[in-house]
C-alpha cells in the first residue's frame, strides 16, 4: 500500500511540474507577443534572453516570394517595443494573439504564437526555474 500512495504522490507531482512548465512557457510567449503588441519594453525583459536570435521572412507584395526580412537582436526588439508606445501604434484589439505549447522537456521547450504579422516559431531554455526565449523563427503575413 505504502508503494502505490508513493507512486501516486510521484505522478501527482511530476504532473503538478509539467503543468507549471506548461504555464511558464505560456506566460513567456504572451509576455513576447503582449510585448510588441503594447510597447511594453517589461514583458520583453521577462521574456527574452539578451542573446536573442529572430529571424523572419516577409511575402514580397509585388512578386509574392517570401523574402529574408533580417535578424533582429534583442536591442531591436526593445527598440521595436518603445517606438510602438512612443507613436502610440498599438495591435488592433481584435489582433490574433494565440500560443500553442508544442513540446516541453527538461530544459527546453518549444511553442507557435499566432499574431497580427504571422506566425512565429520559440524555441525557450529553462535556466534557474526560468523560462526564456532562445530564438525565434517567423514567416509572415497570416494567409486569410
Amino acid at each position: 500500500m505504502k508503494n502505490i500512495l508513493l507512486c501516486v504522490s510521484f505522478l501527482l507531482v511530476a504532473s503538478l511540474c509539467k503543468s507549471q512548465d506548461k504555464e511558464n512557457v505560456e506566460r513567456a510567449c504572451l509576455n513576447y507577443l503582449e510585448g510588441f503588441y503594447e510597447g511594453d519594453t517589461t514583458k520583453l525583459i521577462t521574456a527574452l534572453k539578451p542573446t536573442l536570435y529572430k529571424i523572419g521572412f516577409w511575402k514580397n507584395k509585388t512578386t509574392g516570394v517570401y523574402d529574408f526580412d533580417g535578424q533582429m537582436s534583442y536591442r531591436q526588439a526593445l527598440n521595436y517595443a518603445k517606438n510602438v508606445l512612443d507613436k502610440k501604434h498599438f495591435a488592433e484589439v481584435d489582433a490574433p494573439k494565440k500560443v500553442e505549447v508544442l513540446d516541453i522537456m527538461k530544459t527546453t521547450a518549444a511553442a507557435k504564437v499566432t499574431a497580427w504579422w504571422g506566425i512565429d516559431y520559440i524555441l525557450l531554455s529553462k535556466q534557474n526555474g526560468k523560462w526564456m526565449i532562445e530564438e525565434v523563427l517567423w514567416e509572415g503575413p497570416l494567409e486569410k
